[in-house]
């Protein structure tokens, strides 16, 4: 029990208010406002890490072209902050290795407790017990729990559910087919997020409010959010946990066809997942599911609409709609970079790492390694080693999701390229002002030109 929890009653309503404000204001200056401060001042020192992820803030290709000027420093480029590792062996090997975990420095020390006591005390997709960033024995013990539920056998039965879901949007874009219409606001977000909906067993008069919840929760997952976006996501995520506890409850009561009820009742040895991590589990599903989804299907479509004639090669044979998913998941993918740190003195590359030190892995720079992808900059819908791509990390921590985010693309972009062979992007295209997350805000189109 902490100190705040024991002065609760005694501060009352308004000493509590100001004590959870004084606390967000805290974890936004340690988790967002002091990493912003030290890349922008790297950055007005030319540091290419620090650039990079400042250009990536503004959803332009430049990133790429970064991209390749810190590859050409080698496969580990040593930052003022850091290290990068751009090479696809590097990467992998970066997240495969047991001598680095997920976290950051300012976990330890003074920093470290003036963090862990400011934290959410509500669910996070990136705070304990998220499995983004717990380490074994906990993450072992709780992914084995996880993936007894979300199997591909259990992934594949929502298939046909999901065709349904996407013929149901794109026969309300029939009415608007001869007019101006954003797709990510009209199909690229509802698709995911009503999947999760009925992984999440929610009731049909509820959805609303949870496309709401992750519309709002899903920048949680990026780096360097201004404080009022902080506090935006906080007060969703905050909401949305509330909400879960209800809803918990209610499958607890009478559980249902859905894999959070699965959830629920799964056990090893005796023992099953606690609330909250329950919730973490939920939530990781709603802000990370709903976004790198979104970001797929806008990034797949922008790329077989600027790339006709190899749209017209998955027109002329269908079954390579499955590799159309990899490759746009290589060469645009919906996460840019990650992050490990040194648990310990290592190498990396060939190259000594202490402990303690930050390695970004550029995602979208092992993806497009010449070494092991020829020509990587073409999009090649035929691609005979697109899915060697690590788009979706590697290791312990390889995305839950992927076969949902796989099955979920694939038939998102069949869907509407079939429904509408002449759709047209329109200007007005916007990406996100996202640092970690690559996607489109805004895809105005005209689905019947």
């Amino acid at each position: 029990m902490t100190s705040t929890t024991l002065l609760g009653p005694a501060l009352g309503p308004v000493g509590r208010t100001v004590g959870r404000e004084v606390r967000a204001g805290v974890h936004w200056g340690v988790a967002h406002g002091l990493p912003t401060l030290l890349l922008r001042r790297a950055a007005d020192r030319g540091d290419l890490q620090a650039r990079l992820i400042r250009v990536g803030a503004l959803g332009t290709d430049e990133v790429f072209d970064l991209v390749e000027e810190i590859r050409a420093h080698g496969p580990l480029y040593r930052s003022r902050i850091g290290y990068v590792a751009t090479s696809h062996a590097a990467v992998r090997e970066l997240l495969t290795s047991d001598d680095f975990r997920t976290g950051f420095p300012t976990d330890e020390g003074p920093i470290g407790r003036v963090a862990r006591w400011a934290a959410p005390t509500t669910l996070h997709p990136v705070e304990p017990p998220s499995l983004l960033v717990t380490e074994p024995p906990d993450h072992t013990r709780y992914r084995k729990l996880v993936t007894r539920v979300f199997t591909m056998r259990a992934v594949e039965r929502l298939r046909e559910r999901t065709e349904e879901i996407a013929a149901g949007l794109l026969d309300g874009l029939e009415r608007r087919a001869d007019g101006p219409v954003d797709l990510v606001e009209a199909y690229c977000a509802v698709l995911p997020v009503t999947v999760i909906a009925e992984i999440l067993g929610v009731p049909e008069d509820e959805r609303g409010r949870v496309l709401d919840f992750g519309s709002a929760a899903a920048p949680s997952l990026d780096l360097g959010l201004g404080f009022r976006r902080y506090r935006t996501v906080a007060q969703a995520l905050a909401r949305f946990d509330a909400w879960l506890g209800d809803h918990l409850d209610r499958l607890r009561r009478d559980p249902g066809d859905n894999l959070l009820s699965q959830l629920v009742a799964v056990r090893e040895d005796g023992q099953g997942l606690s609330e909250n991590e329950l919730k973490a589990t939920a939530g990781l599903v709603l802000a990370a599911g709903f976004e790198t989804t979104v970001n797929l299907l806008g990034n797949g479509i922008a790329l077989l609409h600027d790339h006709p004639g190899e749209r017209a090669r998955v027109v002329a044979d269908p079954t390579l709609w499955p590799n159309v998913v990899e490759e746009a998941l290589r060469l645009d993918p919906p996460v840019l970079l990650t992050a490990r740190m040194a648990a310990r003195d290592t190498e990396l590359a060939g190259r000594p790492v202490g402990a303690g030190s930050m390695v970004t892995a550029i995602l979208g720079g092992a993806n497009r390694d010449p070494e092991v992808f020829e020509d990587p900059l073409r999009f090649d819908v035929a691609r005979a080693n697109a899915r060697d791509h690590i788009a979706f990390s590697a290791g312990r921590h390889h995305c839950l999701g992927a076969q949902l985010a796989r099955m979920e693309g694939e038939v998102g972009l069949r869907a509407i390229w079939e429904r509408f062979p002449d759709l047209r992007l329109d200007p007005g295209a916007r990406r996100r002002e996202t640092r970690i997350l690559r996607g489109f805000e805004t895809l105005p189109a005209t689905l019947r030109p």
